[in-house]
This record gives C-alpha cells, sequence and structure tokens, in this order.
C-alpha cells in the first residue's frame, strides 16, 4: 500500500530523531537492567555479609569432645523464634556426598534447612570457599543460604545459615518499579530535548526552504540571509543557478527580438512592394506576406512566453491589469455603450509578466466588447493553494458548441467579415498553456460567450 503525500517522503528531521531516540531509550534500558541488577547484588552480599557473620559466630564458638559437635549458646533471638525466617545448621558430610544434620536453630523447629545435592561437591572443587544459594524455607518462604566447610578437631563440618529473602525481592521490586518511573521521566525529557535540538539544528534548512519559495514567488530575487557554514555553499549555488537562468532568459529574449526584426523588415518590404504594383500577383504576394506577418507575430509570442516561464520573481497585480484594460476598452468602444463590470482581489498576483497578462486577459475581453452588445463582466478569483480562474463573460450572440474548439485553433475565423487574422483567441490558448494553464469556453449567464483562463498564480 502506497502512503500518500509527505508520509511516503523520507524526512531528514524524522531521521535524526528517530535515530537520537533509537540510541538514547536503548542508553536508558540498558542502564536501568544494569541497575536493577547492581542493587539486586548489592542487596545479596549484604544477606551473605551478615550470613557470613552468623556462621562465624558458629565456627568459632562450636566444640567437639569426644566425637560430638556442641553448638554455642547464641543469644540471636530471630534463630531461637519458630519460623521466624532466620535459620543455621551444622552437619557433616556423609560418604555418598550427602549432607546429615546434626544441630539446628530452634526456628527450624521440626523442619530441615534444605542443602543442594552437589554441596560437598562443590566444596572439594572449590576449597576453603563458602557457597551461596537460593533454596525454600519451612513455610515455603524463599531463602538466601550460605554453607562453609570446615574441620573441627579433626572432624568435617559443614556450617548452614539462610534468611528469608521476601524483603530483598520486594525491595528490588520497588527499586526497579521506581527507576523505571524515573527512567520514563528521563526519557520524555530526552525525546522533547532531541525534537527540539533537531528542530533547532534544522531551522537554516527551512530558512532556505523558505527563502527558496519566496524567490518563486515573486516576493525577492535572490537569497539573501546568512546561513551557517554548512548551508552557505548551497545558498551561493543557488544564487549562482538563479543568476544563470535569469541570464539564459535574457539571452532567449534578446535572440527572439532580433528574429522579430529580421524577419518583420523583409515582410514589410514585401508588402510595401507589393501595394505600390498593383495586380494579381501583388495581391497574392500581399495575402501571403499578412498570413506571414501573422504567423511571425504567433510564435514571436509563444517564445517569449516560454522563455518568460523559465524565470523566477516575476508577478503582476491582477486587480492593476484589469482596471487599466477596462478603461482603455471603454473609451474605445464608447459608441457601442459599452460596460465592463470587473472584480478582482487587490492581493491577487498572477505568476508571470505584466505584458503576458495583458495579452491573455486584453484579446478575450476585446473580443466580449466587440461582440457583445453592452454588457461584459470579468471576474478574477484564487484557485487552491497556486492557481487563478479569470473568467471573460458577455451579453452577445455566443459560440455554438461545435465552433468553440475552432476559435482556438491558429488562424481560424467564424466570421470571415469581420476584421482581424484570427490569431487572438490562439495566442490567448497558447501563452495560457505556456504558463501551465488552459482556456474553456461555454454558454454565459449573460447570454453570450464565457471564457475561463486557468493560470498561475503568486502569493501576495
Amino acid at each position: 500500500m502506497k502512503v500518500p503525500g509527505a508520509l511516503s517522503r523520507p524526512s531528514l528531521a524524522r531521521r535524526l530523531v528517530l535515530l537520537a531516540l533509537g540510541w538514547s531509550l536503548a542508553a536508558l534500558v540498558i542502564a536501568a537492567v544494569v541497575l536493577a541488577l547492581l542493587f539486586r547484588q548489592a542487596a545479596l552480599q549484604r544477606v551473605d555479609q551478615t550470613l557470613g557473620e552468623l556462621i562465624d559466630n558458629l565456627l568459632s564458638n562450636s566444640t567437639v569432645e569426644r566425637g560430638q559437635i556442641f553448638a554455642p549458646a547464641l543469644t540471636d533471638e530471630r534463630a531461637l523464634r519458630a519460623f521466624s525466617g532466620r535459620y543455621w545448621t551444622i552437619a557433616t558430610p556423609t560418604p555418598d556426598g550427602k549432607v546429615r544434620p546434626i544441630v539446628r536453630s530452634y526456628s527450624l523447629f521440626d523442619s530441615l534447612l534444605p542443602a543442594p545435592p552437589d554441596l560437598v561437591a562443590r566444596f572439594k572443587a572449590r576449597p576453603g570457599q563458602p557457597v551461596a544459594y537460593d533454596t525454600v524455607g519451612p513455610l515455603g518462604e524463599p531463602l538466601r543460604a550460605r554453607a562453609v566447610y570446615a574441620e573441627l578437631e579433626g572432624t568435617a563440618v559443614i556450617f548452614l545459615a539462610a534468611e528469608e529473602r521476601s524483603t530483598i525481592d520486594r525491595a528490588v521490586r520497588n527499586f526497579v518499579v521506581w527507576t523505571a518511573g524515573a527512567f520514563a521521566l528521563l526519557g520524555a525529557g530526552l525525546i522533547a530535548a532531541i525534537v527540539i535540538q533537531v528542530r533547532v539544528g534544522l531551522r537554516p534548512v527551512f530558512a532556505l526552504q523558505r527563502e527558496v519559495a519566496a524567490v518563486r514567488r515573486g516576493k525577492i530575487e535572490r537569497l539573501r540571509d546568512t546561513y551557517p557554514t554548512e548551508i552557505t555553499p548551497l545558498a551561493e549555488e543557488l544564487n549562482a543557478l538563479l543568476a544563470h537562468n535569469q541570464e539564459t532568459v535574457e539571452r532567449q529574449r534578446t535572440h527572439v527580438g532580433n528574429l522579430a526584426h529580421a524577419l518583420k523588415t523583409p515582410i514589410s518590404v514585401m508588402l510595401t512592394e507589393a501595394a505600390q504594383r498593383p495586380g494579381p500577383l501583388a495581391e497574392v504576394v500581399s495575402r501571403q506576406a499578412e498570413t506571414m506577418r501573422g504567423q511571425v507575430d504567433h510564435h514571436l509570442r509563444r517564445a517569449r512566453a516560454a522563455a518568460r516561464t523559465q524565470g523566477m520573481g516575476e508577478r503582476t497585480s491582477v486587480q492593476e491589469v484589469l482596471d487599466e484594460l477596462a478603461r482603455t476598452l471603454e473609451r474605445i468602444f464608447q459608441d457601442k455603450g459599452v460596460e465592463i463590470d470587473w472584480d478582482a482581489a487587490d492581493d491577487l498576483y498572477f505568476q508571470g509578466e505584466r505584458q503576458d497578462l495583458l495579452e491573455i486577459v486584453g484579446n478575450p475581453m476585446e473580443n466580449a466588447c466587440k461582440w457583445g452588445k453592452s454588457r461584459v463582466r470579468v471576474r478574477a478569483e484564487e484557485k487552491g493553494e497556486a492557481r487563478l480562474v479569470l473568467s471573460i463573460e458577455d451579453d452577445g450572440p455566443g459560440l455554438p458548441p461545435e465552433g468553440r474548439d475552432e476559435v482556438l485553433r491558429r488562424g481560424a475565423r467564424l466570421d470571415e467579415t469581420a476584421p482581424g487574422s484570427g490569431l487572438g483567441l490562439s495566442i490567448v490558448d497558447e501563452l495560457a498553456r505556456a504558463y501551465g494553464g488552459d482556456v474553456k469556453l461555454s454558454d454565459s449567464a449573460l447570454g453570450g460567450l464565457r471564457m475561463v483562463i486557468d493560470l498561475p498564480r503568486a502569493e501576495a
């Protein structure tokens, strides 16, 4: 399934945030686990130390008389209370590697302190080293136990001591919960800090994006802000590209102007000579020369429009152009009493040159004044984020649907008796297409023809 829009595109900010979050969260999790393990180990070491002290007291105060082991009279109250959670046992190893209890604390009552089945083997593997292990007490409670092997007057003796570890496990759980909460808060703070850091770090990139957009929309001609060292070369290259593009456009315009001058002069000479030598041949030459002039004008306008659309930073107020055209055309057609009703927002701008907009709107408005009875209505409105729509209507006879496409073709004239070359509306269509727009014809609510022109819009 394809994700539409911005989500389907890679994002530098999202990539930086995710990478930083990945290693930060991994570090937090590892740190939390390590701290929990260290806390548990420290707690167990404290218990092992307590048990070691108990075993040392047993070992130092126990005696052997005629082969019988006697335990000391310890004053540990917990060891004197039944099932108190602290237990000890004095035992001896059996020939088969088992442990046989000899003396036990009162706290064990009638129970035994479990010993690992391989306890004797572990002592032999590591002589002189105590053995710590986990086991279960008389009431099924978890115990932490410690065992030490010693010899008293030639007799092998094993001292075992144990203490309930529920308190330790509960302390470890509480530590884990509080540590997890603290690390969660720290993680949330890190996430916020990372997002802010990325946004602040990429702010020059966003500023560059906004400035390039301002150039494209015609608000400025060059990048002017000061950028960090890493972005300055990019900004300089963009300015160089803009300068090169503008130079290319100007060169194209110069070539177009030179071509216009080179072609129009011979055509004017041909028309002048034909007018001075009337006759059938002169009429043919004059007619064809006029056609050539119209074709040259058409293609030169199209070439100029294509060159202009390659430029950046051009924008024209639609309101000013409509006001100028309305005043001019009302004076020209004042004998017909034509009234032009036009409306455009003062912040509506065409992304292109003024001369092109004059030609795109002027030809349809002139046709509307020519063919309309007395009313012409022009409206300019926004269309989406980057387009505008111009509609020109009149109250004339209109056009049948089958003739609407015909009038947009180059040189087409539905009324051969009317003056003109038939290039006006085709030039409008060509210019609109050069700017990525189009022209549509339909019936007008005034009774005549309605022309809708789609063009690019520049931001105010």
